[in-house]
């Protein structure tokens, strides 16, 4: 579990870089949100099919005599593609609301909120859907963690001296999506291959966000843009895209999702550190105690969580 555990946190921190290169994007560009968010999967999917080819590669070679699930998209049957398929929608959605917030509020504040709520979203969840029981300390950290990023909202708030309803909200709606998102990954994580549940889920997302693209102009005056611009495009659609989410899916194969939540709460912080670097968004005493109280919730929770405390793989009631 330790080795899922730091998975998670490293895509947290790749995850973190994600807002503050987009709001470079959208200070020095008119590049629309949801259009940053499709060249972000455009330019991770062959990156994800070359992992995903060179596993089903490995797993043919393992197994000679057998035909192993996952070792080619024509033995996934709709029970298994079914989870998939909603992971490409909730990663979609989010993708496009969370930049949307970027936009219209700041890093910082944006992943502040939207990685805010799923924590506990989560915890309420896992119970009756994943079966998932966690012990008092998570529950504590838990609760710690969401105190801790509340801190952090309300030093921002105080520092830009405005309520930026328009991004709060669609933060907001960024959160409920990522916690169906966490909860689906957890399900579809038993029996499907990392870089195949990676592929599917992003280029479903990649599909369903290209028509809202087109239909609302979001590529004129794409040509526009810089070779500076499309490198930090490219760096989004790599870096945080590609090997954050691999490290996410990797890490969630032994990490219950109540843990998993908690120690993504990391990326507030990190976005927290990389905004007052890089944007000069000032982090005051406040945020600063804050992001001390996350930590130390994220640590409680990586030190004390237990695996067991999910439900059995051999459970009938929760084997897929």
């Amino acid at each position: 579990m330790i080795r899922g555990a730091l998975l998670i946190a490293l895509a947290a921190l790749l995850w973190a870089t994600t807002g503050i290169v987009a709001k470079f994007l959208f200070t020095e560009t008119e590049l629309h949100a949801t259009s940053l968010a499709f060249l972000r999967l455009a330019v991770a999917l062959p990156f994800f099919w070359m992992l995903m080819r060179r596993e089903q590669r490995q797993l043919k070679k393992a197994n000679t005599d057998t035909a192993t699930p996952g070792s080619s998209l024509r033995q996934l049957d709709m029970k298994s593609l079914a989870p998939l398929a909603a992971l490409g929608l909730f990663q979609a959605i989010y993708q496009g609301s969370y930049l949307l917030a970027v936009d219209l509020t700041g890093a910082g504040i944006a992943t502040l909120i939207a990685l805010c709520l799923p924590p506990v979203l989560v915890a309420i969840l896992a119970a009756p859907l994943l079966g998932e029981k966690p012990g008092l300390l998570t529950i504590m950290a838990l609760i710690t963690a969401v105190i801790g990023t509340a801190m952090l909202v309300l030093s921002d708030m105080d520092t830009s001296g405005t309520l930026r309803l328009a991004g709060i909200l669609m933060a907001l709606l960024a959160a409920l999506v990522y916690t169906g998102f966490t909860l689906t990954s957890r399900y579809s994580s038993k029996g499907t291959p990392v870089f195949t549940t990676a592929f599917i889920c992003f280029f479903t997302a990649a599909l369903i966000l290209l028509p809202v693209v087109l239909l609302s102009g979001g590529f004129d005056g794409i040509e526009n843009l810089e070779l500076r611009h499309w490198l930090m495009v490219a760096f989004i659609g790599v870096v945080p895209t590609c090997i954050g989410y691999v490290s996410f899916f990797a890490g969630m194969k032994t990490t219950p999702a109540t843990l998993s939540s908690i120690i993504v709460t990391l990326e507030p912080l990190f976005v927290a550190l990389l905004a007052w670097i890089f944007l000069e968004e000032v982090l005051g005493p406040i945020g600063i105690a804050g992001a001390l109280i996350l930590t130390a919730a994220v640590i409680v929770a990586s030190r004390y969580g237990r695996k067991s405390g999910a439900a059995p793989k051999n459970d009938p009631k929760t084997s897929a």
